[in-house]
């Protein structure tokens, strides 16, 4: 037992007086959680940001105008009034997410179509494929001003006036032979009989906002639910040094298992065993130090999340229960590339290659419900993923213990299972 502390504090000693290897287990997942944390909508209460727009008007008209204020309006647009080939080059620069171009004409043909009496003109939305999101957003909105301005013309406008006085003087001539022409005249009488009472209102009602077009029928009433407290509210913080924490610690694991490498290219491993120790003994000298480092530098990172950005732990139990799995784990990950390791150079890079995959799938970069079906079933066989998941539940979530459960589980199992293929590894080389 001794000799296992004497081990564990070595290596406690050596990590510590490496300021270098300190800064980056510590320093760039806090940089890098807050950057993350802040994209991630904060502590809940930041404002999102605009879609910059590219608005081309070749449509002079009053429709057109009042499409193109309504558009200027929208608190989600940043709108920059174009030309058309200005506004094709900031698209495929990338300057503008998206630009829509309103063609000459579409206000008189807008309405007519709206009758289903005249083609429907077509609105140009030139967009930044590697954005698709963006266009279904800017489709809605324009959808929104379209319909409401178009109607509102049509009903109290004089565009609608006029059409509707061509309609009626062709339906005359055809309502004779025509019982359907007869009814479609009937109403349109109604309706020129509705839009002179209109324009005959004083011009004060219609400052009022008297005159309006088809509208949304329906608003939202958008509701965050988590299962904590009523004040335990979303803290994008949270996931972000979740995921950047696990992703720094394994690379710290990664480092540790290099360690062992270079301790054999030195030699100082055959002196270890050629004193009184077992090859046991020195592995769980190295796993207990790994893993007392892996818990420690989560516990200083969540530390910094809660006193800087407000982070909440649900369940203290089970986020020290999924910390100590998840460093049982990255100890664990250490022994296997150390053990599957030929040179330390080889193995950093394929361990390297592999943290950031597990990281990526484990959804520390990006939501995993952003992947496609099949890789969000992978992603289940990935221990990261289990890892985010237990510190997601344990902090924003407001998950009580029994949640901490499955992921400490997983965690375990894939740390048992690392550590079996590293023994065996070992004990195969020095036979």
């Amino acid at each position: 037992m001794t000799a296992l502390i004497a081990l564990i504090r070595k290596d406690l000693i050596l990590f510590l007086s490496d300021r270098r290897a300190l800064l980056i287990n510590l320093a760039l997942p806090i940089l890098l959680a807050t950057f993350f944390g802040y994209l991630f909508g904060g502590s809940g209460d930041s404002k999102g940001g605009t879609i910059d727009v590219a608005l081309v008007q070749q449509d002079a008209s009053e429709i057109g105008n009042k499409i193109a204020a309504g558009l200027k309006a929208e608190p989600s647009l940043q709108i920059s009034a174009m030309d058309l080939a200005q506004a094709q080059d900031a698209v495929r620069k990338g300057k503008r997410k998206a630009a829509i171009v309103i063609p000459a004409g579409f206000g008189a043909a807008a309405g007519a179509a709206l009758f289903g009496a005249g083609p429907q003109p077509e609105i140009g939305l030139l967009y930044d494929p590697s954005q698709p999101a963006v266009l279904a957003m800017v489709k809605g909105m324009m959808t929104q001003q379209v319909m409401q301005v178009v109607s509102a013309d049509m009903f109290n406008g004089q565009a609608g006036k006029d059409f509707t006085d061509q309609s009626l003087a062709q339906l005359e001539q055809q309502a004779a032979g025509d019982p359907e022409r007869a009814a479609l005249r009937d109403m349109l009488a109604g309706v020129k009989k509705y839009q002179d009472r209109e324009q005959a209102r004083p011009a004060a009602a219609d400052a009022q906002g008297a005159k309006g077009g088809l509208s949304m029928p329906f608003s939202t009433r958008d509701q965050a639910l988590t299962s904590g407290p009523a004040e335990m509210h979303y803290n994008g913080y949270a996931h972000a040094f979740a995921g950047m924490g696990v992703q720094f610690v394994l690379f710290m694991g990664v480092d540790m298992g290099i360690g062992v490498l270079l301790a054999r290219r030195s030699g100082i491993w055959n002196r270890l065993l050629a004193a009184p120790l077992t090859v046991t003994t020195v592995l769980l000298a190295r796993a207990l130090s790994a893993a007392i480092i892996a818990f420690c530098l989560l516990g200083v990172i969540f530390l910094f999340a809660i006193a800087v950005f407000g982070v909440q732990i649900a369940s203290l139990a089970g986020f020290v229960g999924v910390a100590l799995c998840f460093a049982l784990l990255t100890a664990s990950f250490g022994l296997l590339i150390a053990a599957f390791g030929k040179t330390p150079e080889a193995a950093r890079g394929i361990a390297v290659f592999a943290t950031l995959i597990m990281v990526m799938l484990g959804g520390a970069w990006v939501p995993s419900f952003m992947f496609p079906a099949w890789v969000q079933q992978v992603a289940l066989a990935v221990p990261t993923r289990w890892a985010i998941d237990g510190f997601d539940a344990m902090t924003w979530r407001g998950l009580g213990l029994a949640a901490a459960g499955p992921a400490m589980a997983a965690e375990l199992g894939f740390a048992l299972l690392f550590a079996l293929l590293a023994v065996w590894k070992f004990r195969r080389d020095q036979a």
